[in-house]
């Protein structure tokens, strides 16, 4: 695409995949309409965006084939409302031939991975605020409301504010016991949740070079958590192995120019960090586990967007095998899609859940949002290995959440209490 404007200078990641998609030179704090490569719903906004679509007059869809709705937030349903909802859905995705990830497909982050529909390089928007964790495969990928949703349905493009950008260079060799989460964690602690509001992210170093795919999901993942538009990683040749058989089309990366202006810098050496907890009920209320070690807890949930994936469920099974859940303790376990529950199920991991007295969910959300699926009790307290811990957030706001690591989690479901990985592996 030729670029027209002001001479192109040295651009950042951002400024790049915008300007491209826009046909523009654009910078930082420009006003841009871009052609959209993808756009995802899911069961929380897409019938808000359905009905945007249809007030805006809508009676065809510009994304043909670059569409996704997917059910995962209440999946399966757990009320009669909801099932209306989903059946609005389904109905729409027939009209229009949208692609439709229906119940046990997965959250709709894996599955928009597993589907290679965020391609490094691409521009994609979702009606979720955690569509940022498509960075980590080098898209700029955002979420968006539900009304932006549909005008992107209906045009194929839509306007962006080029966002400023935070360089994160992390270094260093994480410890044992210590994983992607507890960077994640570390990062919101000391960005805050409002420290990088509407910049993109752009994070790398060493310690992100050693991560797998995984791992690097998780942090771009949290990259709204410190207020971020987009969480972005240059693409490696584990980026790029991910893709084969996910996608025909060829992969164009998309890495930042030398001499880029930045709107901060940060640099991380994690060599000495330990395992992290966000306490409630903030996600950058953050201490080192030794801080509230001995916190009894009645629940713990190990899956969602952030860390539903292999290897977290691998940490996770390596503390829990061949022992069992403290008394009074519920955990729950959620695949993040239907490809990781297969592949999880051909390793033997979810026989160790289950013989760990563990319950097993349907690929999705499960208690991650709170409308089903293991609503705590009053003054119950849960660690959980999602994104969130704000007041309500699980469904009760007389309950209590932590966030942590897989392997803190699992630690602590079998102590009954917040406990520090490294004391069991």
């Amino acid at each position: 695409m030729v670029l027209e404007g002001k001479n192109s200078v040295a651009k950042t990641i951002s400024e790049k995949i915008l300007s491209a998609h826009s046909g523009k030179d654009a910078s930082a704090g420009d006003l841009v309409v871009a052609e959209l490569d993808f756009v995802m719903a899911q069961d929380g906004t897409a019938p808000l965006a359905i009905r945007a679509f249809e007030g805006m007059g809508g009676d065809s869809i510009a994304m043909a084939g670059r569409a996704a709705l997917c059910i995962d937030h209440s999946a399966p349903s757990p009320l009669r409302a909801i099932s209306e909802l989903h059946a609005l859905m389904r109905e729409f995705a027939d009209k229009y031939g949208l692609e439709l990830n229906d119940v046990g497909e997965g959250v709709c982050h894996q599955v928009m991975l597993d589907k290679g529909h965020a391609l490094p390089g691409s521009l994609v928007i979702g009606a979720d605020s955690h569509t940022c964790t498509y960075g980590a495969v080098n898209a700029f990928a955002t979420g968006v409301g539900s009304t932006d949703l549909a005008a992107g349905l209906l045009s194929g493009s839509l306007w962006f504010r080029v966002p400023e950008t935070m360089k994160v260079t992390i270094d260093g060799k994480l410890p044992a016991g210590v994983f992607a989460k507890d960077i994640a964690l570390m990062m919101v602690g000391d960005i805050t949740a409002d420290g990088a509001t509407y910049m993109a992210l752009e994070v790398g170093g060493a310690a992100i070079a050693d991560l797998g795919l995984d791992g690097r999901l998780t942090i771009s993942n949290l990259a709204v958590e410190m207020g971020a538009k987009a969480g972005l990683m240059e693409a490696d040749q584990k980026t790029l192995a991910f893709f084969d058989g996910r996608t025909s089309e060829k992969l164009a990366p998309v890495s930042p120019d030398a001499g880029a202006a930045y709107q901060e810098e940060r640099e991380y050496d994690i060599s000495g960090l330990g395992p992290q907890v966000a306490k409630p009920h903030t996600v950058d209320n953050i201490a080192p586990v030794e801080e509230v070690e001995g916190t009894p807890i009645a629940e713990g949930l190990i899956g969602t967007c952030t860390n539903g994936r292999l290897e977290d469920l691998r940490a996770a099974v390596e503390i829990l095998r061949g022992k069992k859940v403290a008394h009074g303790v519920r955990l729950i376990v959620a695949p993040a899609s239907r490809e990781v529950m297969m592949q999880a199920l051909r390793e033997g991991l979810i026989e160790v859940f289950t013989e760990c007295g563990g319950s097993v969910m349907c690929p999705g959300c499960a208690s991650c949002v709170g409308t089903h699926q293991g609503i705590p009790g009053d003054g119950e307290n849960v660690i959980s290995t999602a994104n969130r811990n704000f007041k309500g957030r699980m469904g009760n706001p007389e309950a209590c959440i932590y966030l942590a690591s897989p392997a803190t989690v699992a630690a602590s479901c079998v102590a009954g209490e917040i406990t520090d990985p490294r004391r069991v592996m």
